[in-house]
């Protein structure tokens, strides 16, 4: 049967309060503008302005800024039927630094880990290619047990799993739990996405960009694409093919605020369209370098040759 939906995305939908000014710290940051995010809507609206079918499952407060949220979303033509308005909760915030680095970043949660079993049914999923979600959509309940579930249910529905593995200890402070968390994920044979940063915070100890990989093919991905900024990307897989893809050359306008997401929404749109691993990651560094080429939202539509 021809599946209908190209990627279920999960997680957090969020107002992303981002700095006018470049600063590294949020205490020296004056003002902030306004932008549609979370890692898992920025996801899924990069893949809606790439053509494809997105199922968002996310949780809003039935507020002035969830309505934002959702018409923003609306505007690029992803379907919002999976988003719930929470009427007990306000719409959940993060306030970020602009910077050209990683930012600083503080976290306001309120309705986005409200994710419950009965926000992903049976029939999404049997329509499914991918199954997406993300570290920060993990790290609170009943979000947590809502996507593990929900991952093992895909998995019967024959759906591809994706994480982005984009843990940070602010967001999800008891480290043991988390690992234990992100290896039941990956033993499910997902595509793991994962960056320096992330590497050194999920790893504590000082490891090599090799050991850290393996490590989580190990657990059972069934790949693991390693960003690494400048460098490129490395991408080995659970069958034994290794690749190291240098990085897309770019001159930085804006911030790197949701380059991460611009990156892995280019490699799954590759992958959807049938590309082998390399064309999916030159996607991954195209898309990410379009992201940090400008200041703002990528545009409704993105194409690449």
């Amino acid at each position: 049967m021809k599946k209908s939906i190209d990627i279920i995305v999960i997680g957090e939908l969020l107002v992303d309060l981002i700095g006018h000014e470049l600063r590294d710290e949020i205490f020296r940051t004056h003002s902030f503008r306004r932008f549609q995010g979370g890692s898992p809507a920025n996801l899924g609206a990069n893949l809606t302005r790439l053509g494809k079918n997105v199922h968002l499952i996310a949780s809003v407060g039935k507020d002035g800024i969830g309505q934002y949220l959702i018409h923003e979303l609306e505007k690029l033509g992803l379907n919002s039927s999976g988003i719930k308005e929470r009427e007990n909760f306000p719409t959940s915030l993060v306030l970020l630094s602009r910077t050209h680095g990683t930012p600083d970043f503080i976290a306001y949660r309120e309705a986005d880990h409200f994710i419950f079993p009965e926000d992903i049914s049976d029939e999404v999923l049997h329509q499914s290619k991918l199954y997406h979600t993300t570290c920060f959509a993990l790290s609170k309940q009943p979000a947590q047990r809502t996507i593990m579930d929900g991952a093992r249910r895909a998995l019967e529905h024959n759906v591809q799993l994706s994480i982005d593995l984009n843990y940070a200890p602010s967001i999800w402070p008891d480290h043991i739990e988390a690992l234990h968390v992100i290896q039941s994920y990956c033993s499910l044979a997902p595509f793991v996405k994962l960056s320096q940063d992330d590497c050194d915070r999920i790893f504590i100890k000082k490891i090599s960009h090799e050991d850290a990989i393996q490590t989580i093919l190990d657990w059972g991905a069934r790949l693991v694409c390693f960003t690494l900024g400048k460098e490129g990307s490395l991408l080995w897989t659970s069958d034994g093919e290794k690749l190291k893809i240098p990085a897309t050359e770019v001159k930085i306008k804006g911030d790197a605020t949701g380059a991460g997401d611009a990156y892995w929404s280019g490699f799954l749109g590759a992958w959807l369209d049938g590309k082998d691993w390399m064309q999916c990651v030159e996607n991954a560094s195209k898309m990410a370098a379009l992201k940090l080429s400008i200041d703002g939202p990528l545009p409704e539509k993105v194409t690449f040759a």
